[in-house]
Protein backbone atom coordinates (compact mmCIF):
# COMPACT_ATOMS: atom_id res chain seq x y z
CA UNK A 1 0.00 0.00 0.00
CA UNK A 2 1.20 3.92 -0.81
CA UNK A 3 1.73 4.09 3.34
CA UNK A 4 4.00 0.60 3.42
CA UNK A 5 7.33 2.54 4.19
CA UNK A 6 5.49 3.84 7.20
CA UNK A 7 5.38 0.51 8.40
CA UNK A 8 9.14 -0.91 7.09
CA UNK A 9 7.52 -2.58 4.31
CA UNK A 10 8.40 -0.57 1.29
CA UNK A 11 8.65 -3.01 -1.73
CA UNK A 12 6.26 -5.69 -0.42
CA UNK A 13 4.37 -7.59 -2.15
CA UNK A 14 3.19 -11.13 -1.05
CA UNK A 15 2.18 -12.65 -4.87
CA UNK A 16 4.09 -10.37 -7.05
CA UNK A 17 7.22 -10.98 -5.29
CA UNK A 18 6.21 -14.88 -4.59
CA UNK A 19 5.77 -15.03 -8.94
CA UNK A 20 8.78 -12.96 -9.33
CA UNK A 21 10.76 -15.53 -6.96
CA UNK A 22 9.86 -18.68 -8.49
CA UNK A 23 9.86 -17.20 -12.26
CA UNK A 24 5.86 -17.69 -12.20
CA UNK A 25 2.63 -19.14 -10.81
CA UNK A 26 0.92 -21.84 -11.91
CA UNK A 27 -2.59 -21.35 -10.80
CA UNK A 28 -5.25 -22.20 -13.12
CA UNK A 29 -8.23 -21.91 -11.35
CA UNK A 30 -7.46 -18.84 -9.62
CA UNK A 31 -6.31 -17.22 -12.59
CA UNK A 32 -10.00 -17.85 -14.22
CA UNK A 33 -11.34 -16.45 -11.31
CA UNK A 34 -9.31 -12.94 -12.06
CA UNK A 35 -6.56 -13.47 -9.99
CA UNK A 36 -4.39 -11.73 -12.86
CA UNK A 37 -6.59 -8.77 -13.18
CA UNK A 38 -6.90 -7.58 -10.08
CA UNK A 39 -2.61 -7.47 -9.45
CA UNK A 40 -0.04 -8.50 -11.91
CA UNK A 41 1.41 -11.70 -11.03
CA UNK A 42 3.97 -13.37 -13.12
CA UNK A 43 2.67 -16.85 -14.45
CA UNK A 44 -1.29 -15.43 -14.77
CA UNK A 45 -3.17 -14.13 -17.57
CA UNK A 46 -4.86 -10.72 -17.18
CA UNK A 47 -6.66 -11.41 -20.72
CA UNK A 48 -8.85 -13.93 -19.49
CA UNK A 49 -12.47 -13.31 -18.58
CA UNK A 50 -12.59 -13.92 -15.70
CA UNK A 51 -15.38 -16.20 -14.38
CA UNK A 52 -16.45 -13.37 -11.49
CA UNK A 53 -15.48 -10.04 -10.00
CA UNK A 54 -11.95 -9.28 -8.97
CA UNK A 55 -10.38 -6.10 -7.66
CA UNK A 56 -8.27 -4.81 -4.39
CA UNK A 57 -8.83 -3.46 -0.74
CA UNK A 58 -7.32 -1.24 0.48
CA UNK A 59 -6.77 -1.07 4.64
CA UNK A 60 -8.14 1.71 6.01
CA UNK A 61 -7.32 0.58 9.53
CA UNK A 62 -4.03 2.01 10.75
CA UNK A 63 -1.62 -1.52 11.50
CA UNK A 64 -1.41 -4.92 9.54
CA UNK A 65 -2.40 -7.78 12.15
CA UNK A 66 -4.88 -10.31 12.06
CA UNK A 67 -7.51 -8.84 14.59
CA UNK A 68 -7.70 -5.90 12.52
CA UNK A 69 -7.80 -6.85 9.02
CA UNK A 70 -10.43 -9.38 10.04
CA UNK A 71 -12.46 -6.73 11.81
CA UNK A 72 -12.22 -4.12 8.97
CA UNK A 73 -13.31 -6.87 6.82
CA UNK A 74 -16.35 -7.08 9.17
CA UNK A 75 -17.24 -3.64 8.63
CA UNK A 76 -15.50 -2.32 11.31
CA UNK A 77 -12.37 0.68 10.69
CA UNK A 78 -10.14 1.62 13.52
CA UNK A 79 -9.23 4.97 14.16
CA UNK A 80 -5.94 4.10 16.43
CA UNK A 81 -3.67 0.96 16.16
CA UNK A 82 -3.04 -1.49 18.94
CA UNK A 83 0.11 -0.90 20.81
CA UNK A 84 3.06 -2.75 19.58
CA UNK A 85 6.53 -3.44 21.91
CA UNK A 86 9.93 -3.03 19.33
CA UNK A 87 11.36 -3.40 22.61
CA UNK A 88 9.79 -6.38 24.21
CA UNK A 89 6.99 -5.61 26.79
CA UNK A 90 7.88 -2.80 30.07
CA UNK A 91 9.10 -4.39 32.73
CA UNK A 92 5.96 -3.19 34.96
CA UNK A 93 4.08 -5.38 32.23
CA UNK A 94 6.11 -8.61 32.76
CA UNK A 95 6.51 -7.95 36.81
CA UNK A 96 2.44 -7.83 37.33
CA UNK A 97 2.26 -11.41 34.73
CA UNK A 98 5.01 -12.96 36.93
CA UNK A 99 3.51 -12.26 40.10
CA UNK A 100 -0.06 -13.25 38.54
CA UNK A 101 1.01 -16.78 37.25
CA UNK A 102 3.54 -17.31 40.02
CA UNK A 103 6.93 -17.85 37.36
CA UNK A 104 9.18 -15.71 36.50
CA UNK A 105 9.07 -15.77 32.30
CA UNK A 106 12.12 -15.75 29.70
CA UNK A 107 12.34 -14.01 26.76
CA UNK A 108 10.34 -10.63 26.67
CA UNK A 109 11.13 -9.10 23.10
CA UNK A 110 10.44 -9.57 19.52
CA UNK A 111 10.70 -12.49 17.88
CA UNK A 112 10.06 -15.47 15.40
CA UNK A 113 8.65 -18.05 17.27
CA UNK A 114 10.51 -21.15 15.79
CA UNK A 115 13.24 -19.31 16.40
CA UNK A 116 12.83 -18.51 19.90
CA UNK A 117 11.86 -21.77 21.37
CA UNK A 118 14.79 -23.50 20.01
CA UNK A 119 16.68 -20.46 21.78
CA UNK A 120 15.16 -21.23 24.98
CA UNK A 121 13.22 -24.41 25.06
CA UNK A 122 15.74 -25.90 27.33
CA UNK A 123 16.29 -23.42 29.62
CA UNK A 124 12.45 -23.21 29.40
CA UNK A 125 12.42 -27.08 30.29
CA UNK A 126 14.90 -26.38 32.58
CA UNK A 127 13.20 -23.75 34.41
CA UNK A 128 9.70 -24.33 34.19
CA UNK A 129 9.67 -20.65 32.86
CA UNK A 130 7.33 -19.72 30.17
CA UNK A 131 8.38 -17.72 27.35
CA UNK A 132 7.04 -14.41 26.39
CA UNK A 133 7.68 -12.50 23.22
CA UNK A 134 5.95 -10.23 20.79
CA UNK A 135 6.52 -9.01 17.14
CA UNK A 136 6.04 -6.27 14.95
CA UNK A 137 2.27 -7.24 15.43
CA UNK A 138 0.26 -6.45 18.63
CA UNK A 139 0.58 -9.63 20.11
CA UNK A 140 1.46 -10.81 23.55
CA UNK A 141 2.83 -14.35 22.68
CA UNK A 142 3.67 -17.44 25.34
CA UNK A 143 5.14 -20.40 24.91
CA UNK A 144 5.68 -23.29 26.64
CA UNK A 145 6.63 -27.02 26.39
CA UNK A 146 3.55 -29.67 26.49
CA UNK A 147 4.91 -31.75 29.15
CA UNK A 148 6.54 -28.95 31.07
CA UNK A 149 3.30 -26.66 31.67
CA UNK A 150 0.36 -28.19 29.65
CA UNK A 151 -2.13 -26.77 27.35
CA UNK A 152 -4.90 -26.28 29.59
CA UNK A 153 -2.42 -24.30 31.90
CA UNK A 154 -1.03 -22.14 29.52
CA UNK A 155 -4.42 -21.16 28.00
CA UNK A 156 -4.81 -19.97 31.26
CA UNK A 157 -2.04 -18.38 31.86
CA UNK A 158 -3.15 -16.54 28.61
CA UNK A 159 -6.30 -15.75 30.04
CA UNK A 160 -4.76 -14.41 33.22
CA UNK A 161 -1.98 -11.82 30.39
CA UNK A 162 -5.51 -11.16 28.67
CA UNK A 163 -7.38 -9.58 31.54
CA UNK A 164 -4.43 -7.34 32.63
CA UNK A 165 -3.31 -6.14 29.54
CA UNK A 166 -5.78 -3.06 29.56
CA UNK A 167 -5.70 1.13 29.04
CA UNK A 168 -2.37 1.42 27.12
CA UNK A 169 -1.56 -1.86 26.99
CA UNK A 170 -4.60 -3.11 25.56
CA UNK A 171 -2.69 -5.54 22.83
CA UNK A 172 -4.86 -6.81 20.03
CA UNK A 173 -4.75 -10.69 20.80
CA UNK A 174 -3.00 -12.84 23.53
CA UNK A 175 -1.78 -16.18 21.77
CA UNK A 176 -1.06 -19.78 23.28
CA UNK A 177 2.20 -21.68 21.39
CA UNK A 178 2.45 -25.10 22.99
CA UNK A 179 5.42 -26.74 21.69
CA UNK A 180 6.79 -30.03 22.30
CA UNK A 181 9.56 -32.03 21.17
CA UNK A 182 12.95 -32.26 22.52
CA UNK A 183 16.26 -30.08 22.52
CA UNK A 184 17.46 -28.97 19.02
CA UNK A 185 14.14 -30.70 17.68
CA UNK A 186 11.30 -28.10 19.11
CA UNK A 187 8.07 -28.27 17.20
CA UNK A 188 4.93 -25.70 17.66
CA UNK A 189 1.70 -27.60 18.02
CA UNK A 190 -0.09 -25.07 15.59
CA UNK A 191 -3.13 -27.15 16.01
CA UNK A 192 -3.64 -26.20 19.66
CA UNK A 193 -2.35 -22.35 19.51
CA UNK A 194 -5.51 -20.43 20.74
CA UNK A 195 -5.82 -16.58 20.01
CA UNK A 196 -7.27 -14.34 22.85
CA UNK A 197 -8.36 -11.30 21.03
CA UNK A 198 -10.17 -8.54 22.47
CA UNK A 199 -13.90 -8.01 21.71
CA UNK A 200 -14.54 -6.00 18.53
CA UNK A 201 -15.55 -2.43 19.92
CA UNK A 202 -18.63 -2.17 18.23
CA UNK A 203 -20.86 -5.41 16.10
CA UNK A 204 -19.69 -6.32 13.22
CA UNK A 205 -21.43 -7.90 10.24
CA UNK A 206 -21.10 -11.40 12.14
CA UNK A 207 -23.43 -9.70 14.88
CA UNK A 208 -25.57 -8.11 12.56
CA UNK A 209 -26.52 -11.36 10.57
CA UNK A 210 -27.13 -12.88 13.89
CA UNK A 211 -29.63 -11.04 14.87
CA UNK A 212 -31.58 -11.06 12.09
CA UNK A 213 -31.82 -14.16 12.61
CA UNK A 214 -29.38 -16.27 10.03
CA UNK A 215 -26.98 -18.38 11.35
CA UNK A 216 -23.18 -17.60 10.90
CA UNK A 217 -20.49 -20.21 11.47
CA UNK A 218 -16.71 -20.55 10.87
CA UNK A 219 -13.43 -22.58 10.97
CA UNK A 220 -10.22 -21.56 11.89
CA UNK A 221 -9.41 -18.90 14.37
CA UNK A 222 -12.10 -16.90 13.56
CA UNK A 223 -14.07 -17.23 16.72
CA UNK A 224 -10.85 -16.01 18.40
CA UNK A 225 -10.45 -13.57 16.50
CA UNK A 226 -13.93 -12.40 17.06
CA UNK A 227 -14.17 -13.13 20.74
CA UNK A 228 -16.93 -15.33 20.00
CA UNK A 229 -19.32 -12.99 19.19
CA UNK A 230 -21.99 -13.61 16.38
CA UNK A 231 -21.40 -17.29 15.81
CA UNK A 232 -23.15 -20.18 16.22
CA UNK A 233 -19.80 -22.52 15.86
CA UNK A 234 -16.63 -22.34 14.87
CA UNK A 235 -14.07 -25.12 14.82
CA UNK A 236 -10.45 -25.10 15.23
CA UNK A 237 -8.63 -26.72 12.85
CA UNK A 238 -5.09 -27.87 12.13
CA UNK A 239 -4.17 -27.18 8.66
CA UNK A 240 -5.01 -25.64 5.19
CA UNK A 241 -6.68 -29.55 4.73
CA UNK A 242 -8.77 -29.71 7.41
CA UNK A 243 -10.13 -26.19 7.24
CA UNK A 244 -11.27 -26.33 3.53
CA UNK A 245 -12.84 -29.96 4.68
CA UNK A 246 -14.55 -28.30 7.23
CA UNK A 247 -16.17 -25.57 4.99
CA UNK A 248 -17.29 -28.13 2.62
CA UNK A 249 -18.92 -29.98 5.89
CA UNK A 250 -20.40 -26.13 6.56
CA UNK A 251 -22.05 -25.41 3.29
CA UNK A 252 -24.10 -28.58 3.81
CA UNK A 253 -25.21 -27.78 7.58
CA UNK A 254 -26.56 -24.39 7.34
CA UNK A 255 -29.04 -22.61 4.90
CA UNK A 256 -29.08 -18.42 4.06
CA UNK A 257 -26.79 -17.01 6.45
CA UNK A 258 -22.71 -16.59 6.03
CA UNK A 259 -19.78 -19.20 6.31
CA UNK A 260 -15.82 -17.23 7.52
CA UNK A 261 -13.09 -19.54 7.67
CA UNK A 262 -9.01 -18.34 7.52
CA UNK A 263 -6.52 -20.32 5.93
CA UNK A 264 -3.66 -19.89 8.25
CA UNK A 265 -0.85 -21.90 6.66
CA UNK A 266 -0.15 -19.23 4.43
CA UNK A 267 1.57 -16.62 7.08
CA UNK A 268 1.89 -19.48 10.05
CA UNK A 269 3.89 -22.01 7.93
CA UNK A 270 5.31 -20.44 5.07
CA UNK A 271 5.12 -15.73 4.95
CA UNK A 272 6.40 -16.00 8.47
CA UNK A 273 9.28 -18.21 7.84
CA UNK A 274 10.52 -17.09 4.56
CA UNK A 275 9.63 -20.16 2.92
CA UNK A 276 8.05 -19.37 -0.86
CA UNK A 277 8.15 -22.70 -1.86
CA UNK A 278 5.97 -24.03 0.91
CA UNK A 279 3.86 -21.00 0.28
CA UNK A 280 3.41 -21.82 -3.63
CA UNK A 281 2.46 -25.14 -2.99
CA UNK A 282 0.02 -24.31 -0.61
CA UNK A 283 -1.62 -21.98 -3.22
CA UNK A 284 -1.83 -24.81 -5.54
CA UNK A 285 -3.48 -27.01 -3.32
CA UNK A 286 -5.91 -24.34 -2.47
CA UNK A 287 -6.45 -23.55 -6.12
CA UNK A 288 -7.32 -27.50 -6.41
CA UNK A 289 -9.80 -26.50 -3.75
CA UNK A 290 -11.69 -24.26 -6.24
CA UNK A 291 -14.02 -26.37 -8.28
CA UNK A 292 -14.89 -28.69 -5.65
CA UNK A 293 -16.12 -25.57 -3.49
CA UNK A 294 -18.26 -23.90 -6.66
CA UNK A 295 -19.33 -27.74 -7.33
CA UNK A 296 -20.65 -27.46 -3.18
CA UNK A 297 -22.03 -24.01 -4.25
CA UNK A 298 -26.06 -23.58 -4.39
CA UNK A 299 -27.38 -21.48 -6.61
CA UNK A 300 -27.97 -18.54 -4.20
CA UNK A 301 -24.55 -18.58 -2.91
CA UNK A 302 -21.67 -15.89 -2.96
CA UNK A 303 -18.13 -16.43 -2.30
CA UNK A 304 -15.55 -13.91 -1.63
CA UNK A 305 -11.65 -14.98 -1.35
CA UNK A 306 -9.54 -11.97 0.37
CA UNK A 307 -6.97 -11.27 2.44
CA UNK A 308 -6.35 -9.97 6.21
CA UNK A 309 -2.57 -8.68 5.72
CA UNK A 310 -0.05 -9.14 3.50
CA UNK A 311 2.80 -11.28 4.51
CA UNK A 312 5.43 -11.68 2.01
CA UNK A 313 7.73 -15.03 2.38
CA UNK A 314 10.70 -13.33 0.56
CA UNK A 315 10.95 -10.05 2.40
CA UNK A 316 13.67 -9.52 4.94
CA UNK A 317 11.72 -9.72 8.16
CA UNK A 318 9.27 -12.61 9.12
CA UNK A 319 6.34 -10.32 10.16
CA UNK A 320 3.13 -9.44 8.77
CA UNK A 321 3.42 -6.93 5.67
CA UNK A 322 1.09 -3.80 4.72
CA UNK A 323 -0.61 -4.64 1.89
CA UNK A 324 -3.95 -4.02 -0.43
CA UNK A 325 -6.10 -7.51 0.34
CA UNK A 326 -6.69 -9.12 -3.11
CA UNK A 327 -10.15 -9.92 -3.81
CA UNK A 328 -12.26 -12.12 -6.02
CA UNK A 329 -16.01 -13.31 -5.72
CA UNK A 330 -17.77 -15.41 -7.51
CA UNK A 331 -21.67 -17.20 -7.43
CA UNK A 332 -24.08 -18.69 -10.23
CA UNK A 333 -25.97 -15.68 -9.71
CA UNK A 334 -22.74 -13.07 -9.99
CA UNK A 335 -21.88 -10.99 -13.16
CA UNK A 336 -18.59 -12.12 -14.59
CA UNK A 337 -15.70 -10.21 -15.20
CA UNK A 338 -16.86 -6.96 -13.18
CA UNK A 339 -13.49 -5.18 -12.13
CA UNK A 340 -14.28 -3.67 -9.13
CA UNK A 341 -11.93 -1.25 -8.43
CA UNK A 342 -9.44 -0.51 -5.51
CA UNK A 343 -12.00 -0.17 -2.81
CA UNK A 344 -11.01 2.19 0.11
CA UNK A 345 -11.63 -0.26 2.62
CA UNK A 346 -11.78 -3.78 3.67
CA UNK A 347 -15.13 -2.90 5.45
CA UNK A 348 -16.43 -2.61 1.40
CA UNK A 349 -16.68 -6.46 1.76
CA UNK A 350 -18.42 -6.78 4.72
CA UNK A 351 -21.09 -4.00 3.18
CA UNK A 352 -21.71 -5.81 0.09
CA UNK A 353 -21.76 -9.23 2.25
CA UNK A 354 -24.74 -7.66 4.08
CA UNK A 355 -26.36 -5.95 1.05
CA UNK A 356 -26.15 -9.37 -0.80
CA UNK A 357 -28.16 -11.22 2.24
CA UNK A 358 -30.93 -8.02 2.11
CA UNK A 359 -29.63 -6.78 5.58
CA UNK A 360 -29.54 -3.29 7.15
CA UNK A 361 -26.24 -2.95 8.94
CA UNK A 362 -24.42 -0.28 10.39
CA UNK A 363 -21.61 -0.91 9.43
CA UNK A 364 -17.93 1.05 7.98
CA UNK A 365 -17.41 0.83 4.67
CA UNK A 366 -19.58 1.59 0.87
CA UNK A 367 -21.12 -1.67 -0.81
CA UNK A 368 -20.41 -2.67 -4.30
CA UNK A 369 -23.50 -5.28 -4.36
CA UNK A 370 -24.77 -3.50 -7.18
CA UNK A 371 -21.82 -4.08 -9.13
CA UNK A 372 -22.24 -8.29 -8.55
CA UNK A 373 -25.81 -8.72 -9.37
CA UNK A 374 -26.52 -10.69 -12.20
Amino acid sequence: MPDAQDYGDAGCDTLGNLARHLGGLCLPNLEMLGLGKAHDVKGLSSEVKARGAYGKLAEASPGKDSATGHWELAGIVLDRPFPTYPEGFPREVIDEFEERIGRKVLGNRPASGTEIINELGDQHVATGRPIVYTSSDSVFQLAAHKEVIPTEELYAMCRTARKMLTGEHLVSRVIARPFEGSSGDYRRVNSERRDFAVDPPRPSLLDCISRNGKPVAGAGKIADLFAGRGLVECEHTADNRETMSRLLSLMGNYGEGMLMVNLVDFDTLYGHRNDPSGFYDALREFDGFIPVLMERMGSGDACFITSDHGCDPTYPTTDHTREYALFIAFGANMRNDVDVGIRKSFADAGRTAADLLGLSCELDGDSFASLLAG
